[in-house]
């Protein structure tokens, strides 16, 4: 096992690792000032390293600011395991990851993420102890995250229309996977309407077949006459080339870095489109993580799930007032509490 650290200005530490079987991991740590980083890792097919850098450096600053949002006393970082053709087991590609995990000391905390289970966590645990999200911990943290997510719109609800029950609203949901598929049933319990799209043709049956949700092809979805967008899949949904296809009131959704740039949050203000800042949106499941790493219990980490309702509504309050658009509230809010750290 190999590992070289790169010099990235404002992060605190990233390291590159491979090995002889294949394996090549990045972890990036962003901030340490609220406490030890926490993000998870993510597995997934890059053109190049350099372009999973780009991502884990946004990822892991996303879980800085996430996390000082949410009030948990963790920094952000984040690790990506690039998969290529030549593919090990799941046991030996964690468990290099795990002991790649462990030459942090603890100054990093893994976690599931995209490509990754609670399973793989195990075989990381067998080699560090710096791990959350195992099946013998708090498990999946999709549910939660989902729920979180909810909460979040129902907030922008309350905003926007000034009640926060979503009956008879209508939410196009891009990307049916874990998150995904656990919105669509919360939602659907609700009374809303579903239209939902994925890249996968089996997840989106799934929905359509256990909620009576209407698929159409991933393109179209920036196309869907909806009230509510929720970018449930990969980050930069709100780019140049759909912003201006969008047709709703709210974008309200799961993924990390939906905005491919910060000038498409001032875009989205401009077309008065309410938009929730991600990272707000989706912190139940860095929430539901506390079970493990502080050992909460159930009740508390629900109760701490639902204070998004709130903290989502006063970054619109922020924004408002101060005629800035929400992600820069969102930013405020969180650097605020970075800064009474420093």
């Amino acid at each position: 096992m190999r590992t070289n650290d790169l010099q990235v200005n404002g992060y605190e530490r990233l390291a590159s690792c491979t090995d002889e079987n294949g394996y090549h991991g990045l972890i990036a740590i962003h901030s340490t000032r609220l406490g030890a980083a926490v993000g998870g890792t993510r597995l997934w097919q890059y053109q190049n390293e350099d372009e999973a850098i780009e991502d884990v450096l946004r990822l892991a600053r996303g879980m800085t600011y996430k996390n000082a949002l949410a009030g948990i006393p963790f920094g952000g970082g984040k690790s990506i395991i690039l998969k290529n053709e030549s593919w090990m087991d799941r046991e030996t590609i964690f468990r290099t990851h795990g002991r790649f995990v462990d030459t942090f000391d603890g100054l990093y905390i893994t976690a599931e993420d995209v490509g990754t289970t609670p399973h793989d966590m195990e075989y990381v645990r067998k080699e560090t102890s710096h791990v959350a999200g195992l099946i013998s911990g708090a498990g999946d943290p999709s549910p939660a995250t989902a729920r979180g997510v909810l909460s979040a719109m129902q907030a922008a609800a309350k905003y926007r229309w000034g009640y926060d029950d979503l009956g008879g609203r209508s939410v196009a949901i891009q990307g049916c996977g874990k998150v995904g598929y656990y919105l669509a049933s919360y939602l659907c319990a609700a009374g809303v309407r579903l239209i939902v799209s994925d890249v996968d043709p089996n997840r989106v049956a799934r929905v359509v077949r256990d909620f009576d949700a209407v698929a159409v092809a991933p393109e179209q979805i920036y196309d869907a006459g909806a009230d509510i967008f929720a970018p449930c899949a990969l980050g930069g949904a709100i780019n140049d080339e759909t912003i201006n296809r969008l047709h709703v009131e709210i974008v309200t959704g799961a993924a990390n870095n939906q905005l491919l740039e910060p000038r498409h949050g001032d875009e989205l203000a401009a077309r008065d489109i309410l938009y929730t800042p991600d990272y707000a949106a989706n912190a139940g499941g860095v929430i539901h993580g506390c079970r493990e790493l502080l050992a909460w219990d159930p009740a508390r980490t629900a109760a701490k799930i639902d204070e998004i309702y709130e903290t989502v509504l006063n970054i619109f309050y922020m924004a408002a007032s101060e005629g800035i658009p929400t992600y820069k509230a969102a930013d405020r809010l969180a650097e605020e509490r970075l800064n009474k750290a420093a």
